[in-house]
C-alpha cells in the first residue's frame, strides 16, 4: 500500500506565503510524477502544479509566477511553495502522485487526504 501525507495548510493573510508538503511512503519501486490538485467550495477538483521525475514541471495559469512545485526524489516528497496568496487561493489541497510497484507494473494512482488552506484577512 502506498500512503500520502500532506502537511502545511491553514490560515494565511492575502499576500502572505504557505508552503505544503507531501510525504509517500510504502512499497514503492518508482514515482513519475508528483502533483497538487485542488479543490474549492463548490468546484471541480483541478491541477494546480505538475512535476515529473526529471524535474519538468507544468503549471496552471492561475498559479503561474505565484506558486513553485518541487520535489526530494530521495526522500519521495513533494512541496508547494504558495506566494502572494489570494482568498481565491483558498480551497482543499491534494497531493497526487503517480507510482510503479514493482518493476514492469502499470502506473498506479494515488491520492492524499488533502490540507486545507484558507486565504483570508
Amino acid at each position: 500500500q502506498v500512503q500520502l501525507v500532506e502537511s502545511g495548510g491553514g490560515l494565511v493573510q492575502p499576500g502572505g506565503s504557505l508552503r505544503l508538503s507531501c510525504a509517500a511512503s510504502g512499497s514503492i519501486f518508482s514515482i513519475t510524477s508528483m502533483a497538487w490538485y485542488r479543490q474549492a467550495p463548490g468546484k471541480e477538483r483541478e491541477l494546480v502544479a505538475q512535476i515529473t521525475s526529471d524535474g519538468s514541471t507544468n503549471y496552471a495559469e492561475f498559479v503561474k509566477g505565484r506558486f513553485i512545485i518541487s520535489r526530494d526524489n530521495a526522500k519521495n516528497m513533494v512541496y508547494l511553495q504558495m506566494n502572494s496568496l489570494k482568498p481565491e487561493h483558498t480551497a482543499i489541497y491534494y497531493c497526487n502522485i503517480l507510482v510503479r510497484l514493482d518493476y514492469g507494473k502499470p502506473l498506479a494512482a494515488y491520492w492524499g487526504k488533502g490540507t486545507p488552506v484558507t486565504v483570508s484577512s
